[in-house]
């Protein structure tokens, strides 16, 4: 009997595959658990969709942890159509009112965990509010940034990023338009736009690499699109800074990462990131006017006493309130306690 599958549907790495790796990781100790869809990072080689419903067949209960569209549907197709002895758990972090499709979906499931108590407003059937958390022994900070750096092979003494998919949801042309006021006087930095635009995003992503051009400083700011996950540690270490300047962000797991690496961050009030700063002592949240976001950034480098009490703080932050473990740990209750009430049944 499989205690536990847990559900990865989108081949492209994202956020929520990030954090289904690293609570799969933390879970395999505790459950008798099986991936099914995609690979992800660290992880059990996955099973098929349909090996995942064989599985469920019983004699006992199925635990499925879903956190897509598909993946809702497929589980409700093992227990609602197959009436197979399975009960759902769905992570939300969706910070507004889902679309109809994913409100009926989410209607049916078992049990939802929200990621944010603002998360927690939009969904029903909450059972807690459990933040994602971040795997501290793959994202450490380094002995010495400016060696970590000199690594990556990018010019400059240090580097800032921001990182996610390229579209205007995630403010990647405030960042860039951040970037044009920042860099000239700031000789020695270099930053990075990490991510791919999709299809309908390419021209959005021309556009600013035009920008970049036209300003003169396709030198100093790259496009490097996707870093594999298992890359991504080494350059997130060797950051100075980590820059997140979305519209909207249902939770938002780089500035998390880069606190476990020892990086502070300059955010826009979005997604968890005022959780993260911690009242400015991890991180420093921003308007959304790029000029604001370039102005902090230029204060916080020309502090480094700042800068390195802030790192400190940062990875303080992350392996004390937003680990893994403490993420697996709040999942863990969960899943027990719908495994005692089926038990009780």
């Amino acid at each position: 009997m499989t205690d536990l599958i847990v559900t990865n549907f989108n081949r492209n790495f994202t956020g929520v595959s990030a954090t289904a790796a690293g609570v799969t990781r933390a879970l395999s100790d505790r459950y008798d658990l099986r991936l099914a869809g995609h690979p992800l990072p660290g992880c059990p080689d996955p099973i098929s969709k349909s090996e995942a419903l064989r599985l469920s067949r019983g004699p006992g209960l199925t635990l499925w942890h879903v956190r897509r569209n598909t993946e809702m549907r497929t589980a409700l197709l093992a227990r609602d159509l197959l009436r197979l002895p399975v009960r759902i758990l769905f992570t939300s972090a969706a910070q507004r009112r889902h679309s109809a499709f994913p409100r009926w979906l989410i209607s049916r499931m078992d049990a939802v965990i929200a990621t944010t108590e603002a998360a927690a407003t939009y969904v029903p059937h909450v059972r807690a509010v459990v933040p994602h958390g971040v795997d501290c022994a793959r994202f450490t900070p380094a002995p010495d940034r400016a060696a970590a750096w000199a690594e990556t092979g990018y010019p400059g003494q240090q580097g800032l990023a921001t990182i996610g998919r390229i579209r205007p949801e995630k403010g990647t042309d405030r960042f860039v338009e951040a970037m044009l006021r920042l860099l000239p006087d700031h000789p020695g930095l270099t930053a990075l736009v990490i991510g791919r635009a999709g299809g309908k995003h390419e021209a959005f992503l021309d556009g600013l690499k035009a920008q970049v051009r036209a300003a003169g400083l396709s030198d100093r700011l790259f496009f490097p699109g996707e870093v594999a996950a298992a890359e991504l540690p080494a350059l997130m270490r060797a950051l100075s800074l980590v820059v997140q300047l979305p519209r909207y962000e249902g939770y938002g797991m780089a500035p998390l990462e880069g606190m476990a690496s020892g990086v502070p961050f300059v955010a826009t009030d979005a997604g968890y990131y005022r959780s993260f700063a911690g009242q400015s002592s991890t991180g420093l949240i921003t308007s959304d006017a790029p000029a604001d976001a370039a102005q902090a950034i230029s204060a916080l480098l020309s502090d480094p006493a700042r800068h390195t009490a802030m790192s400190r703080a940062a990875r303080d932050a992350a392996t004390a309130h937003f680990s893994i473990e403490t993420e697996a740990d709040g999942i863990a209750r969960v899943l027990d306690q719908m495994r005692a009430e089926h038990a009780a049944i």
